[in-house]
């Protein structure tokens, strides 16, 4: 029997890639996602703009017997401040398609969120110890919790990706200028891993969740993908090898640079892409490495964006 899957958000940078990792298995359909704006913060407003929001004609038209609703929509502007459009597209939003689902009797319902919600823990995970640090992981924080505290009935699984890179992504652009420039520095010894993730793994990682058959947990986190400084930086810049700095000089910036960014808000963005560029982040393991799935694009895929002229 085909599994029918609705996909909102299927134009979109993930939900594109994630349409095509799902193929013609399933039976997939695309909704586009509603472009919201709310001035609630709370989760107690939030869960009432959800309830009090009109359910898109189209959204209950596809939902009507699907096995599987995907949220792949959101604003992913992490250096945003527009926090009235954060919320609504990565904290109404989510809570809105839940509760369609319930209401349709969906079996299932995966929710793309981010790595950005543990922010600078040691290692990332799929624990529930979320820290906020500025308006876009903030947003999806209180996407999580609506996700997780309505999904009563349902089988619900918040997916925490990290930073995705693909030819067109601007993160990735930037990243590459600044590999195959002077600044291309790490710190000391340069050997640590810093969760970074190609989109066809992250596309094929969803389409997993939507489809593999029995019990998922209710939050995973993307695995690591070997990924270390030095090979970003390496890889992206076409085979340029970063310089390495002290590690006390990297941690005296990263610190500085965090509290001018509690002090102005779009800094706190940039200062935790330095550190991960930098210092990195550890990975635990992932449920979706135990459970069988394995990316399909390796090294050669990293190695081939430094390579791509349109990055």
């Amino acid at each position: 029997m085909t599994t029918k899957i609705v996909l909102v958000g299927g134009s979109g940078f993930v939900g594109s890639a994630v349409a095509v990792a799902l193929g013609d298995a399933c039976e997939v359909r695309l909704v586009p996602a509603p472009r919201l704006s709310t001035t609630a913060r709370d989760e107690s407003s939030l869960a009432r703009a959800a309830r009090e929001f009109p359910k898109p004609p189209m959204l209950v038209a596809a939902l009507s017997d699907a096995d599987v609703l995907v949220n792949a929509a959101g604003n992913p502007d992490a250096s945003s401040q527009d926090e009235d459009c954060l919320f609504g597209a990565n904290a109404l939003l989510p809570a809105i398609l839940i509760r369609a689902a319930l209401d349709a009797g969906v079996s299932r319902f995966v929710h793309v969120s981010s790595a950005v919600v543990q922010n600078d823990r040691p290692m990332l995970d799929s624990t529930e110890e979320l820290r906020e640090f500025s308006p876009y992981s903030s947003s999806k924080i209180m996407g999580e919790v609506l996700v997780r505290n309505l999904a009563e009935g349902i089988e619900a699984v918040r997916y925490r990706p990290p930073s995705v890179h693909a030819p067109s992504r601007r993160v990735t652009r930037m990243i590459r200028r600044i590999a195959g420039s002077f600044a291309s520095t790490v710190a000391s010894p340069g050997t640590q891993h810093t969760p970074q993730a190609l989109l066809p793994n992250v596309a094929s990682a969803i389409a997993y969740l939507a489809t593999v058959k029995g019990p998922i947990p209710s939050a995973v986190h993307h695995p690591s993908e070997g990924v270390t400084v030095t090979s970003l930086m390496q890889d992206l810049s076409g085979g340029r090898k970063p310089v390495r700095i002290p590690r006390w000089l990297a941690v005296v910036t990263v610190r500085t640079a965090r509290a001018v960014g509690r002090l102005h808000r779009p800094t706190a963005a940039n200062a935790r892409r330095l550190e991960l560029l930098w210092l990195g982040q550890e990975q635990a393991d992932s449920w979706l490495t135990e459970s069988g799935w394995r990316p399909p694009v390796g090294r050669h895929g990293w190695k081939a964006l430094g390579l791509d002229e349109s990055a």
